[in-house]
């Protein structure tokens, strides 16, 4: 419905065509009206026929028209293309037959790097187009013809034909060009090569007369010595030789700019006058050359006069420097000495030196007299070198200087060396008293170092007597202590005075401190052994009499007396006393007496393992089996059971560090004795 009321709807607006059915009717109705339909259609059918042949009519004429337009097209295409051809051959022919020669090769270069782009870049794509005019003219005549149109004629001048004959002339002044171009290039080649071999050879030449001239004008002969003179002459000569070989050279140079004169080079007024430059200069080094050579030869005979002074005063100032360099060395010379005998010594040198100062002084004046010979000789011929003496660097004023020298280093070296006898003396007070003070220091340590070891070794007294005689002894040591300070203060002043050796004693200040400090070490630490003994005696509840066997024992076995047994001495002492030791036994008891594997045992060492072995001591098991009777054979104890058994503090203490049973059967508070007990004896981790 919605299709057929659109047709309708289109035919009667835009058709023409009026409605004539409705849509509702045609759908309803079982059949509609066949011949109603038929009428619908054929109206249709002329509507649309009407308009085909409208459209074809049309169509015919535009192609008319297209076919006529597009011809117009291309003759106006052709018209452009040939003017602008024929324009551009008209422009380019006269440039081709120009035959206007540069000077210079880079000019015409220019020209054949132009020419290349003319071949490479201009003509190709004109090229082109003359033959695209050509096929678009064939083409168009074509299309004229199959259409039934009159051929087509150019205007005047523009026909294919013009256009080809224009081509062929542009062809022929174009190869003509090229020709002319090369000729020209290999021509200025030639040029240029004679030019650059001139320019290259003047500048070599130039370059090597360059400062020639002033140089040989040059009177630096005047001033120079005998030996500069004579190295002048010499270099004269070479350079005279040099001269010589560029002779050759000039020629070629004058040759070549002959050449180009000749061949007309555009350039020549430049090369004609840099080469009479060239030879003017070449005549005037030749003339100064023979000026220079008389100058140095008569230079050379006035200076040999001299010559033979300096030698004379070389071989004499060089051994009257040299002794006065000496005399000063050894006047300056650091002395080090340490008795006053070499002291002495340097004295009586210093004396014997001063002895000989005035056949020195003589000597002095006669070298000052050559040196006033050669003055007088160079004042009387005017010689205006500076004179200076080849044969030797040594110069009057320094000979003059160093003499001043000497003689005012005479008596500060006096001096010095009396002032060094002076702290001589006193160096020797010095150790003097540092060696009587020393003497007596020494030997008082070593008897204090005895007194405390026979003590530490007697075995008759008791260990309270010993007590009291070491803290005598040490009472006596303190008491001692400003003798030590009043030897270092004496030391101090030695040092300061880099005094380092003494022979009135061998006892040093290193001796008497590593004896004292060692002295004060061993009597703090047998005191220290004097107690732990008593105290591991009142512990152990041994007796006196066993103190002194012990004390016997470790003596008669302490061979080396060193206050220690070695491990040899220790097994002896252990067989002594009845134990049958194997290798693992005896490796046990000595991890007990010696922990730190020093191989050693000291005696209160051996008193703790003889204690330890002889001593009733309690262990972890009796301690556990006194808790379970104060608990009443319970494996745990109560805070109460302990509070009415022990003291109040131990009864505390144990309650604060034993810790809670957690066994089977134990009742609220119940504390576990077995692991305090073996904790005790560090046999847990408690």
């Amino acid at each position: 419905m919605g299709n057929l009321n659109l047709a309708f709807e289109i035919a009667e607006k835009h058709l023409d065509i009026p409605k004539m059915l409705d849509a509702e009717d045609i759908i309803n109705t079982p059949k509609p009206d066949e011949r109603a339909i038929m009428t619908y259609v054929s109206c249709f059918y002329h509507a649309f026929a009407g308009a085909e042949q409208a459209e074809t009519a049309a169509n015919r004429i535009c192609k008319v028209l297209g076919v006529n337009q597009e011809n117009e097209k291309l003759m106006e295409e052709y018209e452009k293309l040939a003017s602008e051809l024929l324009e551009w051959i008209r422009r380019t022919t006269p440039w081709l037959e120009n035959r206007a020669a540069e000077k210079t090769m880079v000019e015409m270069q220019r020209k054949l790097e132009d020419f290349r782009d003319y071949r490479r870049m201009h003509k190709p794509p004109k090229v082109q187009e003359k033959c695209q005019l050509e096929i678009s003219f064939n083409t168009l005549q074509t299309k004229l013809r199959i259409s039934n149109r009159p051929a087509f004629m150019p205007s005047e001048g523009k026909m294919v034909s013009d256009i080809a004959s224009a081509w062929q002339g542009l062809d022929g002044a174009e190869k003509g060009y090229e020709e002319w171009l090369l000729t020209e290039i290999r021509r200025l080649e030639r040029l240029d090569h004679l030019a650059e071999k001139f320019c290259q050879k003047a500048t070599t030449h130039e370059t090597w007369a360059s400062g020639k001239e002033l140089i040989l004008s040059q009177k630096d002969y005047e001033t120079a010595t005998l030996t500069e003179v004579r190295a002048l002459l010499r270099k004269h000569e070479a350079f005279e030789s040099d001269l010589a070989a560029h002779q050759d050279r000039v020629e070629q140079i004058a040759a070549i700019a002959q050449e180009l004169n000749e061949l007309d080079y555009h350039g020549v007024a430049a090369v004609n006058q840099r080469c009479q430059s060239i030879c003017d200069l070449w005549d005037q080094l030749g003339t100064l050359t023979q000026k220079r050579r008389e100058a140095v030869e008569r230079t050379e005979k006035l200076l040999e006069t001299i010559d033979q002074l300096f030698l004379e005063f070389a071989k004499r100032s060089a051994p009257f420097n040299n002794w006065m360099e000496g005399a000063m060395e050894d006047l300056q010379d650091m002395f080090i000495v340490h008795t006053i005998d070499e002291v002495q010594s340097l004295i009586s040198a210093h004396e014997q030196f001063k002895a000989t100062l005035p056949e020195a002084d003589g000597e002095r004046q006669a070298i000052l007299g050559i040196h006033n010979e050669v003055q007088k000789i160079s004042q009387s011929y005017g010689i205006k070198a500076n004179l200076l003496n080849l044969y030797s660097t040594i110069t009057t004023e320094e000979l003059l200087a160093k003499w001043d020298k000497v003689k005012k280093l005479v008596p500060q070296r006096e001096g010095s060396l009396q002032e060094e006898l002076a702290r001589q003396h006193t160096n020797e007070r010095l150790r003097r008293q540092f060696a009587t003070q020393a003497n007596l220091i020494g030997p008082w340590i070593q008897t204090r170092m005895e007194e405390i070891g026979s003590c530490s070794l007697e075995v008759g007294g008791t260990l309270e007597d010993q007590m009291t005689q070491l803290k005598q002894f040490e009472h006596i040591i303190v008491t001692y202590k400003p003798n030590i300070d009043k030897l270092e203060g004496d030391h101090q002043h030695i040092q300061e005075s880099l005094v380092f050796d003494n022979k009135h004693t061998n006892y040093t200040m290193e001796h008497i401190r590593v004896g004292w400090e060692l002295l004060l070490t061993t009597i703090a630490r047998t005191i220290n052994e004097i107690e732990t003994q008593i105290l591991t005696r009142d512990a152990k509840g041994i007796s006196q009499e066993q103190m002194h066997e012990f004390r016997s024992s470790f003596n008669h076995f302490d061979r080396k007396k060193h206050g220690a047994m070695d491990t040899d001495d220790f097994r002896a002492c252990l067989i002594s006393m009845g134990y049958d030791l194997g290798e693992v036994e005896f490796a046990r008891i000595m991890m007990l007496v010696d922990p730190s594997a020093t191989g050693m045992v000291s005696f209160q060492s051996f008193i703790d393992f003889m204690t330890r072995e002889t001593a009733d001591t309690d262990t972890a098991e009796q301690v556990v089996a006194s808790f379970r009777i104060l608990a009443a054979d319970k494996p745990y104890i109560l805070v109460e059971e302990l509070r009415r058994e022990l003291p109040p503090d131990q009864a505390e203490y144990c309650i604060l560090r034993m810790p809670r049973y957690s066994g089977p059967g134990g009742s609220a508070g119940a504390l576990d004795y077995t692991a305090f007990s073996t904790a005790l004896y560090g046999e847990s981790d408690l």
